[in-house]
C-alpha cells in the first residue's frame, strides 16, 4: 500500500483520541481536550530540541546552537498563543464538564516535568506522583541524573576557551541550578569581548523569559477560569502556580545585567 499523508500521520488514530467524558458530551470538552494534547505534543518537540541543543554545544557549533534555541522560541511562541484559545471558554463552560475530569490534572504532565528538569528546575520529590513502574517515573528518574541545559551551557563556554569555575562544571546535576557570583565576571568578559558567545547567553535568556512568560499566562489562565479553587486531581490550583513565578531557570544570566 503506497504511503499517503493519512497513513503517514496516522491521521485516523490521531482523530480517535479525542473522547469526551462529560454526558452529551458538553461542547467545550472537545475543545479541552485538543488544546491539552496539542500541548502534550509541543512538549515533546521542545524535549526533542533541548536534547539536540545540549548536543550542539557540546560540539561548539555555534549556528546550529542558536538556529535551534529560535524554534524552540518559536515554538514557546506558539505555546502561550494557545492561551488565547483556552480563554474562549468561560468559567461556566468549563464547570460543565470540570467534576467529570475526576483526579485528572495538568500537574501530572510527566513531559512538563521532563522539561522542567532538563532546564535546571529539578525536584526529586515529584518522582513521588507517578507509579514506582511506571513509564512517566522512569523517563524522570532517568532526567532527574541528567546533566542540564545549563550543564551543557557551562561545558560550551569552557571550552570556548573561558574560565568557568571548577565548581560550576562539577555541580551536582540532580539539584535545581542556583546562583554562582564566582561565575558572574566570566558571563561579564563574555557580553564584552566575545559577541559571537553573547548572543548564545541572550538566546538562553530569551528562552527562560519565554519560559516564566508560559508560566504568568498559565496562572492568569486558571485564576480566570475557577478562581481560587482547588485544581483538579487535589493540586492547590492558582495558588501553587503563583509560587512558580519569577523563578529564573538561569540566574546568573539575570543577575549580571546590574553588573554590565
Amino acid at each position: 500500500m503506497a504511503l499517503t499523508y493519512s497513513t503517514y500521520l496516522k491521521i485516523d488514530e490521531l482523530l480517535s483520541l479525542q473522547k469526551p467524558v462529560s454526558a452529551g458530551p458538553e461542547h467545550d470538552e472537545t475543545l479541552f481536550i485538543v488544546i491539552h494534547q496539542v500541548y502534550e505534543l509541543w512538549f515533546k518537540q521542545i524535549l526533542h530540541e533541548v536534547d539536540y541543543l545540549k548536543g550542539l554545544l557540546a560540539k561548539g557549533d555555534v549556528p546550529r546552537a542558536l538556529h535551534t534555541l529560535k524554534r524552540i522560541l518559536t515554538i514557546l511562541k506558539v505555546v502561550v498563543a494557545q492561551i488565547d484559545v483556552l480563554e474562549t471558554m468561560t468559567p461556566l463552560e468549563f464547570l460543565s464538564f470540570r467534576e467529570r475530569l475526576e483526579s485528572g490534572s495538568g500537574f501530572q504532565s510527566f513531559q512538563f516535568r521532563e522539561l522542567e528538569f532538563v532546564l535546571g528546575m529539578k525536584n526529586a520529590a515529584a518522582l513521588d506522583r507517578y507509579p514506582a513502574e511506571s513509564d512517566a517515573r522512569a523517563r524522570l528518574e532517568r532526567r532527574l541524573g541528567e546533566t542540564t541545559l545549563w550543564d551543557a551551557f557551562l561545558h560550551f563556554l569552557a571550552h570556548q576557551g573561558h574560565p568557568v569555575p571548577p565548581e560550576a562544571l562539577s555541580r551536582d546535576v540532580r539539584v535545581s541550578v542556583e546562583s554562582m557570583p564566582s561565575l558572574h565576571p566570566v558571563l561579564v568578559a563574555i557580553y564584552r569581548a566575545d559577541p559571537m558567545v553573547g548572543v548564545v547567553c541572550e538566546r538562553m535568556v530569551d528562552l527562560d523569559e519565554g519560559i516564566q512568560e508560559w508560566r504568568y499566562r498559565h496562572v492568569k489562565m486558571v485564576q480566570r477560569t475557577i478562581g481560587t479553587k482547588r485544581g483538579t486531581g487535589g493540586s492547590e490550583g492558582a495558588s501553587y502556580l503563583l509560587t512558580t513565578l519569577n523563578r529564573p531557570l538561569f540566574p546568573d544570566l539575570w543577575a549580571i545585567r546590574t553588573e554590565l
